[in-house]
């Protein structure tokens, strides 16, 4: 396989890039300096907040993109280049939905910090996991003082089974999406990862041919096909094998490592 033009680099997080114990390898921080070395970019595309995202990678965050919150929002180095909210009305019309939902945790996830009215420890300690910023509030639709990126719904069984079944009539106005196995995600309807990887080959004048994915759930699906050189997991959903070109081992075989290692030995 011939990845000599390669110049772009994108991983989603959990189920891809980082194992089950959500962690990144050493392996892939050695590997991020030799991208660097060979002036390949690399991005980090995420339904995580960006906190979380940042948190990490403490030590490469400035030399990355990041994409997070689905793409309603997207760093490099200080700057912000998108940025798509949930109007208020948005956000109480959602809200109002999700309450009517059994079993299902909301979680309004602000600019600043993620809010939630729930008090259950078993779930803070999910959030916390995918939140490094969160704040217990009684009332979310009295929350006022954030910028709103995504509201996200979580179930500890199946969030594509017991929630994205419910939320037909709220599908019109935003985006609704099954970002993995006990998360649905709410956002703007234009917000998702392609239109921010979008922005970011346009600055860089990299094209599709140029550019490698890899992404295991479905709100991967439009980012992957964003590359000729686009990777399913191999514990990645269905439909997001469907769509990918190629397929490479699991998060917790290093998968993405795996296939970059491929990718330096051709660029050595």
């Amino acid at each position: 396989m011939d990845f000599s033009n390669i110049k772009l680099v994108v991983s989603d997080m959990d189920g891809t890039l980082l194992n089950s114990q959500h962690e990144v390898s050493i392996k892939f921080l050695n590997q991020f300096q030799q991208l660097k070395s060979k002036d390949i970019h690399f991005v980090a595309a995420s339904g995580r907040q960006y906190q979380s995202i940042l948190s990490k990678f403490p030590s490469i965050s400035n030399d990355m993109s990041i994409i997070a919150e689905n793409g309603a929002i997207m760093k490099y180095k200080d700057e912000t280049n998108v940025l798509l909210e949930l109007s208020p009305n948005q956000i109480l019309d959602c809200i109002s939905h999700l309450r009517e939902v059994k079993d299902a945790y909301i979680v309004l996830c602000g600019r600043k910090t993620a809010y939630t009215e729930s008090k259950d420890s078993n779930f803070i300690s999910k959030l916390c996991e995918y939140y490094t910023e969160a704040t217990q509030v009684d009332d979310l639709t009295q929350v006022t003082d954030d910028e709103f990126l995504k509201i996200a719904v979580f179930h500890f069984d199946s969030s594509e089974e017991f929630v994205y079944p419910y939320l037909e009539p709220i599908r019109d106005e935003v985006q609704v999406i099954v970002s993995g196995q006990n998360w649905v995600d709410i956002s703007h309807k234009e917000a998702n990862k392609s239109f921010a990887l979008k922005q970011i080959q346009k600055d860089l004048s990299i094209t599709p041919e140029q550019t490698m994915i890899f992404g295991d759930y479905n709100n991967d699906i439009e980012m992957l096909k964003l590359a000729k050189f686009s990777y399913a997991m191999s514990n990645a959903h269905p439909r997001v094998k469907e769509i990918a070109n190629y397929t490479t081992s699991s998060n917790d075989e290093h998968g993405v490592e795996s296939v970059l290692e491929q990718l330096l030995l051709a660029r050595s």
